[in-house]
């Protein structure tokens, strides 16, 4: 298990950095200590359990020793369907009076008015749904089981078993491949099995055709939706051996005395058209053509050069030959672990490109592409949240070297561009598009109910995934025909329907809510509507500078440049309370839950930038003492998400330890054992700890933040370096503006820099206090040296 010639390989890359000499990690050495997750003993439960993906399809591997257990899922295994009435058709005609009961300060009464005229109707909204699990039962070792290792490679993107049974060997590794949409699981041991597929609570049946098992299911429930609608999904499962001898039953196949076996599976639904038992034969016949060790090496030659564009080491890892799970443990009684740290790290790479390829069919639902069946039990079900969740999904895809995987999330906000043209005509008698709280497949973009589900700039958030995308790579073509239709839409939107505030003349969203917290009305009670919360000043602003930049940019459009000036300068400010906090709301109102999970008013901080401990300090500040009265306050509800945007937070606040703490917290408190970070039971109404893939994406995001910042148009090289890190080095870090990063670091001091352009122009490159300017030649490398900035 000893990662051992990854370490080497990691110490020859700081090396290389060091002297300035250039260093490429090959297939077969990587510049990497922190890829293998490892185990001594199989997975009882579902968060032990270790995920592979191919972007569409997902598998949690259990590595049973007498029963594997592999848990299916698919982006697009949705149930519900389309809803034409979506909309409250009362709606547009009482948003004027629900915002004059706002400006009069009659919350309350806005508040019972918008949940009887604003709340939409979510009538067969639907979620995704787990699919039947595939079991292979194995004969039962007539000899103890010794040296037991169950392992992922984030590397290869390979899960492997393998343990030993008087004096036999077995092993036994899965993939999911990319390059041939399917999973396999190869077998190379002397056995007897059976494969068959575990009940279900939906509906299917089974036969099979030979040593072909065929799975016919329905993706439907009664929760989210009516029990009828969803979509027809098949699981095709072939057995293939050149050993063994297969006997195919009703609803099984058992092979005996094979050495060797490879499992097969195609999963496809009949999502948006698609054929799906057409979709499943043809992925079985290309694949069958093909050997074991064929289908591997395409696998590894598709995946492999996303991940490895990037390496991170925190030096010796003296951890390495400690179990995951026992590492995990260990960080909860206190103990120091920046090799899990990294590992954790690059983690979240691994599910982004597992679960968000440039072809997939969806973007990153609120448990990625896997499924525990528990989010889709509860009332939040497993969409998509825009409201932070789905935003969070992607905050590490461009600065971690994965910018083609946004690209399911571009295609989703081109969908609700159009599905959002509804809502935006017939609730606000506007032009453009507009999407709330949660959305789903269907092109539901309608608010939800009141008091978490009327978020109105939950489009524009995100949407700047998409200038975050452009800023990174400075791709014209893409913010000319992509990403310009989308804030220019947005734009229309807003210029329309936002209202001037009485006594300030500012130009204001509502009613809306500051997700999905409320506050108290001074006149008794609590209400969760009002006019222009923080965060909805925060995403316009963005929007609204957006909009003139893009034009500016491409030279187009001056008219809706000069009109969103214009709009821009009529924003409120960013406000500071009597607490000194950053204000959340318009007015100066005390929370009525003081402990609240979310802080949308610190999206001014992270993901935006409108807020920077260099150029506004005391708003920075006024961040910081939110933050600090969160924590403080009795029952903090601390999610997964919660804690990663602490540590994002703290990373803009140069605050490293601070995020390292929030970090060790989050993987001592919302961090299964498989390193899959999941929702408390106990918060937002879950009676147990259920998945979200939120926490590690974002968790990954915050790490970058730490090593490097590109947000102010400089380049700043180990902005928030904790103390738990004093020795490391990183590559292939991306910045704003086309640029590769390569650091290396000793006793907490920079040792050497890298910066690689794409393009020609000059770059400020900030290390501590000190910022220097450097004129680059496109495709030019920049070495840097810590004398360099004194």
């Amino acid at each position: 298990m000893s990662t051992r010639r990854e370490f080497i390989a990691g110490a020859a890359a700081t090396a290389a950095i060091a002297t300035g000499k250039p260093f490429h990690a090959s297939a077969s050495s990587n510049a990497n200590t922190a890829t293998t997750l490892w185990y001594s003993q199989e997975a009882k439960q579902w968060l032990e359990a270790l995920p592979l993906g191919n972007g569409n399809q997902g598998a949690m591997i259990f590595g049973g020793v007498t029963q594997e257990r592999l848990a299916l899922s698919d982006s697009t295994a949705w149930s519900g369907a389309p809803n034409e009435h979506s909309v409250n058709p009362e709606a547009k005609a009482h948003i004027a009076e629900i915002r004059q009961l706002l400006f009069d300060g009659k919350y309350v009464e806005a508040t019972q008015l918008s949940r009887k005229y604003v709340a939409g109707h979510a009538t067969n909204f639907g979620t995704n749904l787990p699919l039947p699990d595939v079991l292979i039962d194995f004969e039962s070792p007539s000899h103890p089981i010794t040296d037991y290792h169950r392992t992922l490679t984030l590397d290869d993107a390979v899960a492997e078993v393998s343990f030993r049974s008087g004096g036999q060997s077995h092993s036994r590794e899965a993939f999911a491949s990319h390059a041939h949409r399917l999973i396999a699981y190869r077998i190379a041991h002397p056995s007897s099995f059976r494969v068959h597929f575990a009940a279900s609570q939906l509906p299917f049946t089974v036969h099979t055709e030979g040593n072909r098992l065929v799975l016919l299911g329905r993706a439907v429930e009664t929760k989210h939706s009516d029990g009828k609608s969803g979509v027809n999904f098949e699981i095709h499962v072939e057995v293939i051996t050149q050993d063994g001898h297969t006997e195919p039953n009703t609803n099984g196949i058992t092979v005996k005395k094979a050495r060797t076996a490879t499992i097969l599976i195609a999963i496809a639904t009949s999502f948006r058209g698609n054929d799906p038992n057409a979709a499943c034969r043809q992925t079985l016949t290309t694949a069958r053509s093909l050997s074991y060790e064929k289908l591997k090496e395409a696998h590894i030659a598709d995946y492999a050069p996303l991940f490895r564009r990037m390496s991170f080491s925190l030096g010796s890892d003296s951890n390495e030959n400690t179990p995951t799970d026992m590492r995990i443990s260990n960080v909860k009684k206190g103990a120091s672990d920046p090799g899990l740290h990294a590992l954790f790290f690059q983690f979240g790479r691994y599910l982004t490109i597992a679960g968000s390829r440039a072809d997939s069919h969806l973007p990153l639902a609120l448990q990625g592409i896997w499924n525990d069946g528990l989010a889709a039990a509860m009332g939040w079900t497993d969409d998509f949240h825009l409201d932070i969740n789905t935003e969070q999904n992607y905050w590490a895809a461009e600065v971690c070297n994965l910018s083609e995987c946004q690209t399911p999330l571009f295609r989703f906000l081109e969908f609700l561009r159009i599905a959002g043209q509804k809502p935006a005509r017939e609730m606000y008698d506007a032009p453009g598009w507009i999407a709330h709280t949660v959305a789903n497949p269907w092109g539901y973009t309608a608010p939800g109910d009141v008091g978490w589900g009327n978020f109105p700039v939950a489009g524009v958030w995100l949407s700047l995934q998409m200038w975050e995308h452009y800023r990174f790579t400075n791709d014209k073509v893409f913010l000319r025909q992509t990403a310009f239709p989308i804030f220019r839409d947005a734009a229309e939107f807003f210029l329309a329907y936002m209202a001037t505030e009485p006594t300030h003349g500012w130009l204001v969203t509502g009613p809306s809510e500051s997700p999905e917290n409320a506050f108290k009305d001074p006149r008794g009670g609590n209400a969760s509507e009002s006019m222009m919360p923080a965060v909805d000043r925060v995403m316009t602003f963005a929007l609204f500078d957006i909009c003139e930049q893009t034009c500016k940019a491409l030279n187009s459009d001056m008219p809706l440049a000069d009109r969103v000036k214009t709009a821009k300068a009529k924003l409120p400010p960013l406000q500071i309370g009597s607490h000194g906090q950053l204000q959340e709301w318009l007015k100066d109102v005390e929370d009525a839950y003081p402990n609240h999970r979310h802080t949308s008013q610190l999206t001014s901080l992270y993901p935006e930038s409108q807020v920077d401990v260099r150029t506004t300090p005391t708003l920075a500040h006024a961040a910081e003492i939110t933050i600090q009265r969160r924590v403080a306050a009795p029952d903090w509800e601390q999610t997964e998400w919660g804690r990663a945007n602490f540590m994002a937070f703290y990373a803009r606040l140069l605050k490293g330890d601070e995020s390292v703490h929030y970090l060790n917290d989050l993987l001592s408190h919302a961090t299964g054992n498989n390193l899959l970070t999941f929702s408390q039971g106990g918060v937002a109404g879950a009676e147990q700890n259920i998945f979200a893939i939120d926490g590690n994406t974002g968790g990954t995001a915050a790490i970058a933040e730490m090593l490097v910042q590109s947000q102010r148009g400089e380049i700043e090289l180990l902005p928030a370096l904790p103390d738990a890190w004093p020795n490391g080095e990183v590559r292939g870090l991306c910045a704003r503006g086309g640029y590769t990063v390569d650091i290396a670091w000793q006793n907490g001091v920079l040792i050497h820099a890298a910066v690689r352009s794409r393009f020609s122009g000059a770059i400020p490159v900030r290390y501590r206090d000190s910022v220097k300017s450097f004129n680059m030649a496109a495709n030019e490398t920049l070495r840097l040296r810590p004398t360099m900035f004194k």
